[in-house]
């Protein structure tokens, strides 16, 4: 009698564990698919309002100037902003991160982590004022050099947070190995740590990258917008996808907004063709 008691309360607790697991994992997934819901939205809006106008204007749309219905020279301004960008900001960015990670206890280690954190939030559209202030109105122009400067400012925490934080995370018997062989601390940080963290510091790259390739606001200040002729003088105003979206979209024309629509399909498209499969690679070579 004592064992069958003790059988039907193992099997009522197993099942009220069930129904609770149960319970458990459909609100999991629940709110998961609520999270993801607005971004698959999102998505395929811009295919389905955005993919029409690109088929109708075909090569042009890709190639030829704003006046003949393309977009050609803000991709061009899009990646001459997001390469020069990245040229200024990740030199910088890098040795903020590792000076942080090899000294987090040193007054200058706590000062640049705090203001790096800071930097993440700050609202970009005064990192815009604040390079009109000192780089376009003394050189009485907007420029590219300008709007470069101004997405490095932006993409500069991204890479600097990731990067430290992917250096923390490397077991410290790498590098008390390193010294124990005679490297010296540049060495060990260069060579070994950065070799090891490459994962984390490439994550934050991208995500700098596709932080300022989509930013609009500071380059309202900066940047100026060029969209008949192709850019070639980094000294000259420049135009840039995300700025051409935002000025079509104030226009009452129907056919600037599907030229709207169909700018920011491309934009999608450039940035998954560079993302997804470097973080592909990326994830098979760590694998290796």
């Amino acid at each position: 009698m004592l064992a069958t008691d003790k059988n039907v309360k193992y099997t009522t607790h197993k099942r009220v564990r069930m129904i609770k697991d149960n319970i458990f994992l459909f609100l999991v997934g629940s709110l998961t698919l609520i999270t993801i819901i607005p971004l698959f939205h999102i998505i395929i809006s811009i295919v389905v309002k955005g993919l029409p106008i690109i088929i109708k204007n075909g090569t042009t749309f890709v190639f030829g100037t704003l006046s003949e219905g393309g977009i050609g020279p803000a991709i061009a301004g899009t990646l001459m902003l997001t390469f020069l960008a990245t040229l200024i900001g990740l030199p910088l960015a890098f040795l903020a991160g590792a000076y942080s990670y090899e000294y987090p206890n040193s007054f200058i280690g706590r000062t640049t982590k705090m203001l790096l954190q800071i930097m993440l939030e700050f609202p970009t559209i005064l990192v815009g004022t604040f390079i009109m202030g000192i780089l376009v109105i003394p050189m009485g122009s907007f420029s590219a050099l300008a709007g470069a400067i101004a997405l490095a400012l932006i993409l500069t925490p991204y890479v600097s947070v990731y990067t430290e934080e992917a250096m923390a995370e490397i077991p410290r018997i790498y590098k008390e190995g390193g010294y124990a062989l005679g490297c010296t601390r540049a060495q060990v940080i260069f060579k070994v740590i950065t070799k090891m963290a490459k994962k984390g510091i490439l994550t934050g790259i991208l995500i700098g990258m596709a932080k300022v390739s989509g930013e609009t606001a500071p380059l309202l200040f900066t940047a100026g917008g060029l969209y008949e002729v192709y850019p070639t003088n980094p000294l000259q105003p420049v135009g840039a996808i995300p700025l051409l979206i935002y000025t079509l979209v104030q226009s009452p024309s129907i056919e600037d907004h599907q030229i709207a629509w169909g700018a920011a399909l491309v934009m999608l498209i450039i940035f998954l063709a560079l993302f997804i499969p470097i973080r592909y690679a990326l994830k098979d070579e760590i694998k290796l």
